[in-house]
């Protein structure tokens, strides 16, 4: 959802996280596991946490730096 909520292609996000069109379209249809660098890298993108894009909170916002 956030992809598309932020207007990214699959390309773009392929491209952003190095990886080929058709690895990104597996990650995103959950039929391969994401790396946890992969994860980092969405989280900084989206400007939220690894738990919200996993799934284990609901909260967008990032959690504060220290």
């Amino acid at each position: 959802n956030l992809r598309k909520e932020n207007s990214y292609s699959k390309e773009f996000i392929a491209n952003y996280l190095n990886i080929k069109v058709s690895t990104y379209s597996k990650l995103e249809s959950g039929k391969k596991k994401i790396k946890t660098s992969e994860l980092i890298l969405l989280a900084k993108l989206y400007n939220t946490s690894i738990d919200y894009l996993l799934g284990q909170t609901e909260h967008k916002e990032r959690y504060p730096q220290k």
